[in-house]
Parts: structure tokens; C-alpha cells; sequence
């Protein structure tokens, strides 16, 4: 029935197609959800073990299908979020700091850019877009963050509880201490004397006899009598019933009359080192896990050591990958020099490592096989391969080795292709290194470094921040370790770090006059901003000044 108005609507119709749209609306939504999920990964909802894998986290408890959806749903929003992002490089860049200047879009150090990308000044997703292997319809899931990574290795190398050897002390410096070192004796382990100069008993002036006196390594001498006093030399035992020990300059001898006079007033108990002055039988001197440098062996020597119980050093076997690569000359004919054969071996043995000679084995994915599965090693380090080119062979072999992977990428700059992996429960762990030599020290510190420290028994470093005088350029989406190098403060200011130049994922020269890496958050950091600093093992006392690289 129609009326002068227009057709007739029943009272509530318009409610219910508001409604009506409302549901597709919401069904479409759902639908682009699920479709997102899939691409992510995150489809399961009744298990996040594949999301867990590259985190190191255990795979979340059930919850209901309500909480699981909405859970979903962020998800996916978040996604499609950092979708948006990657499809626009030009988009979403941090507002507080200068355009990301893509200088760690390097194919060589991860995976190649998108063809429509611009050749520079362009930002690189973090998200990989390479699918695993053997599994061509299923997504790798988000890396995981640096910090995040590091805690795994860390985890990783600490996975049962480290063998113990006892070595002589000419053999135990650089190792760690595998149990807590105790005294065996008290220190010292007499009272003795702390200068040369005059026992003494009593008031003075004191009589003394002529001769040598006490020295040190004698047995005990006989008390000594009120009144009187002997020659002395520093370490000798003090005889019993000593009131003090007089310096030799702080003494006046009368040879005519036989009489000691002091310049200066006596007190009780000067320069004598009584007994247990330094430690007690049995106390504990240093904890496990302390490293043994020179002044840890003098001191478990004083302490009544011959052999030490140490953690044994890690063992390392280095895997050089690569076709393109010269051990000697100048580039030629598009082949280069490998810089990480070289660099590798002196690097890890400074990190507390026993390491094998550097096994060149080019692009040959047999050959990598056959190394992984002879090696005897704790840990086998390789360098390249770890993206997804033609003659990428890392992540292919692994996974024919039934390797598990605990980290497969990282959102870190230089390096974010890196890994870690266990050939099996009871094998070694492998951490492949990007084939960029500054990427390839990104995937030192942030995955070797924590997993030998585990593995040797070493605790965890406290972390330690530093302003930084220079705005600091930052990844939209990952964080950035920069070669910076210490600076004094002038006029009373606080010391500080400058970033170097030379920073780029194939350069060295940055890293070589540094003393530490800067961990730059995603955004970058402003001048007089604290950042925290990764030491290297080798941090020179004088920092290089040269205005060449700064």
C-alpha cells in the first residue's frame, strides 16, 4: 500500500536494515580477519606455538573461543597495520625523528627489497615475506625483538648445568669458575709485619741487640720481652707479645747506649697485619661464574690453590660460505675478500671461546651438510646464507637435519636475517650470520655472545646506558646497534658516546675505531638521550679521536 508520502514502511524496518548492514558489515570484517590470520600464521587458536618458537615462549593456555577471537582480531588489525606500513615506505615514520636513510637495505644482509621498492631511502618491513622450507603455503611469524632474542640465546646456552674440570693454575686463566672460591687457609695466616722497621713490646724507649733481626720465611721467634725491641723486615712473622711495629724512618737508634727512641707517637697494633686480617678460613672469595684473570689466580694462590674447578671453554667451529669469496689479494673480476674468516676466530676467543681454524666451503649445500653433522663442536658459527636466495643453503639444510630453529630472523639493524638453531636435543647450536661483515658482528653480540655465555657459565652482564651527543637516526620498526665510541665530558659534564660513521651493514671501518654499540630503539633517540651500550671485549682504554670517523 502506498500513500502522497512514498511507499509504506512498517514501523522498526528502517532499524532492521541498519541492523542488516550492520551484520554484513561485521561478517566482511570477520572475513578479511581470517584471511589476514592465515597470511600471519594465525589461524590456530587453540595454540601459539608458532608464534612461541621464535620467542622463546611457551605456548599460551586455552582460553574461550570468545577471548581467542578477540585476541584474533587484534592480531590481525596489527598486522594489517604493519601491512599498510610496508605497501607505503614513505608512510608512518616516527615524528620525532629524521627519515630512516635505508642504508641497511642491503640484499646481501637479508631479504631482497620489493622490486617496487625506491633504491634508497626506503624502508624495509620487518615482517619476512620468505616462507619456510618445505612448506611453501605457510608464513614464517614476526621475528622476534632484539631483546627478546638475546634472552633466548642466553636461555639456549644455559640449558643444563655446565661441566666442571679442574685445571692447574698456569692453565686456568679466561676460564670461568665453576664453583664458588673459598679460602683454605685465613689471610694471613700469621700476623706480620707491614714495614721494615722495629718490633717493639711495651713503652720506650727499648732496648735492642745488634744483628739482622726477623726476616721473612723464619719460624716463629721467641716473645718478645717488655721493654725491648728487634730488627723487623715487611712479611716477617711479628714475635708474640709485639705491642707495634716503628718504621725505620720513624725511629731513632742510640748505638752508644743501646736504645731505640721513637719520633713519633706509638699506637697499638701499627703496621702489623694480624691474622685473618684479609679473609677467614673457609670464606667465600669470589662467587661461580667469576672469569679467572691474573689477579683471580694470585689471589687463589695466596689462598692456598694449586688447580682450579672451571667451566670448559665452549668449543667453536666457523663455516665461511660463499662463492664470491678471496683469502687473499685484491677484489677482482666481482669476487671480494672475506673479512669474516679473519675477523670471527680472534672475536670468539675473546668472548671465552676454544675455536677451530675458519672451513671455507663456498656455496655448496652437501658440503654444509656434511660440516654441521661432523662437527664435535658446542656451537657452529656460519657466515652468508641466511636469507632466501638461489644459493642460500642455510635455512634448507637445517630444516633436511630436522633442526630445531629458536630464532629465525631478528628486527634488528645490521643483520635482522640471522638465526639460531639446535641440530638436535643433545647437538650443538648453530648460529648463522648474515654474510655483511657489520650485519655479521649484529649477529655476534646479539645471539653468540648471550648463548656462550650460557654455555660457559658466565652471569648475565648488567646493562649499562650513556647519553649520546648526536640525534641518532632509528629504523621505523626495529632496533639499530650503532659503533660508537666513548668521549670524555668536558667542563665537568658527563661522559658520553659519539655515534661513528661508516655504519653501514658491508662496512667495518665504524666498527674498528669503536669501543661499544649503541642500541638504538625503533624511532631513533635525539641528542642527550640515554641509550644502552654493548662493551666489546677489547674496548681500548683511549678512545680513537680521528674526526674521520665521527
Amino acid at each position: 500500500m502506498t500513500g502522497s508520502d512514498g511507499p509504506h514502511r512498517e514501523p522498526g524496518s528502517d532499524v532492521r536494515a541498519a541492523g542488516s548492514a550492520s551484520e554484513r558489515a561485521r561478517e566482511e570484517e570477520e572475513r578479511a580477519v581470517e584471511q589476514a590470520l592465515a597470511l600471519v600464521g594465525g589461524s590456530d587458536r587453540s595454540s601459539r606455538s608458532d608464534r612461541s618458537a621464535g620467542s622463546g615462549e611457551p605456548p599460551s593456555r586455552s582460553r574461550d573461543s570468545r577471548s581467542h577471537r578477540d585476541e584474533d582480531l587484534d592480531a590481525a588489525r596489527r598486522s594489517n597495520t604493519h601491512a599498510d606500513r610496508s605497501r607505503d615506505p614513505h608512510t608512518h615514520r616516527s615524528s620525532h625523528s629524521a627519515p630512516y636513510d635505508g642504508r641497511d637495505n642491503d640484499p646481501r644482509d637479508g631479504r631482497a627489497a620489493p622490486a617496487t621498492a625506491p633504491a634508497t631511502g626506503s624502508e624495509q618491513p620487518s615482517l619476512p615475506d620468505r616462507t619456510l622450507p618445505g612448506d611453501p603455503a605457510k608464513t614464517s611469524p614476526p621475528p622476534p625483538s632484539w631483546d627478546r632474542a638475546r634472552a633466548v640465546a642466553a636461555r639456549a646456552g644455559r640449558g643444563g648445568p655446565p661441566a666442571t674440570i679442574r685445571l692447574p693454575l698456569d692453565r686456568a686463566p679466561g676460564h670461568v669458575l665453576a664453583e664458588a672460591l673459598g679460602a683454605l687457609t685465613d689471610l694471613p695466616s700469621f700476623d706480620t709485619s707491614a714495614m721494615d722497621g722495629w718490633a717493639v713490646a711495651g713503652p720506650g724507649p727499648w732496648a735492642f741487640e745488634a744483628g739482622a733481626g726477623l726476616l721473612a720465611g723464619r719460624g716463629p721467634a721467641a716473645a718478645l720481652p717488655d721493654g725491648t725491641a728487634v730488627r723487623i723486615a715487611t712479611g716477617a712473622r711479628v714475635p708474640p707479645e709485639t705491642t707495634a711495629v716503628i718504621r725505620s724512618e720513624h725511629a731513632h737508634v742510640d748505638e752508644a747506649r743501646g736504645l731505640l727512641h721513637a719520633r713519633r707517637s706509638v699506637v697499638t697494633g701499627q703496621d702489623i697485619r694480624p691474622r685473618g686480617q684479609e679473609c677467614r678460613s673457609g670464606e667465600q672469595l669470589v662467587p661461580a661464574g667469576t672469569v679467572v684473570t691474573p689477579a683471580v689466580l694470585g689471589l687463589a694462590a695466596a689462598a692456598g690453590y694449586d688447580a682450579l674447578p672451571v667451566v670448559p671453554r665452549p668449543r667453536v667451529d666457523i663455516l665461511v660460505l660463499g662463492d664470491e669469496l678471496l683469502n687473499a689479494g685484491l677484489p677482482h673480476d666481482g669476487l671480494i675478500r672475506d673479512a669474516l674468516g679473519p675477523m670471527l676466530g680472534p672475536w670468539l676467543r675473546a668472548l671465552g671461546a676454544e675455536v677451530s681454524g675458519p672451513r671455507r666451503l663456498g656455496d655448496d649445500a652437501g658440503a654444509l651438510r656434511s660440516a654441521l653433522t661432523s662437527s664435535d663442536a658446542d656451537l657452529i658459527v656460519t657466515t652468508g646464507g641466511t636469507a632466501a636466495g638461489p644459493v642460500d643453503h642455510v635455512h634448507p639444510v637445517l630444516d633436511a637435519l630436522g633442526a630445531e630453529l629458536l630464532v629465525d630472523g631478528v628486527a634488528v639493524r645490521p643483520g635482522h636475517p640471522m638465526l639460531l638453531a639446535r641440530l638436535s636435543p643433545d647437538g650443538p647450536s648453530v648460529v648463522g650470520l648474515p654474510g655483511n661483515p657489520l650485519a655479521a658482528v649484529s649477529g655476534l653480540l646479539t645471539l653468540a655472545e648471550p648463548l656462550l655465555a650460557g654455555i660457559a657459565g658466565r652471569p648475565a652482564q648488567d646493562p649499562y646506558r650513556a647519553l649520546v651527543h648526536a640525534e641518532v637516526h632509528g629504523h621505523p620498526h626495529d632496533t639499530r646497534l650503532v659503533p660508537v665510541v666513548h668521549r670524555p665530558g668536558r667542563a665537568g659534564g658527563r661522559d658520553h658516546v659519539a655515534p661513528l660513521r661508516y655504519n653501514g651493514p658491508a662496512m667495518l671501518r665504524g666498527i674498528a675505531a669503536a669501543d661499544g654499540l649503541a642500541v638504538v630503539p625503533p624511532g631513533g633517540v635525539r641528542s642527550g638521550t640515554e641509550v644502552e651500550i654493548l662493551d666489546l671485549p677489547w674496548a681500548p682504554a683511549t678512545p680513537w679521536t680521528e674526526g674521520c670517523f665521527t
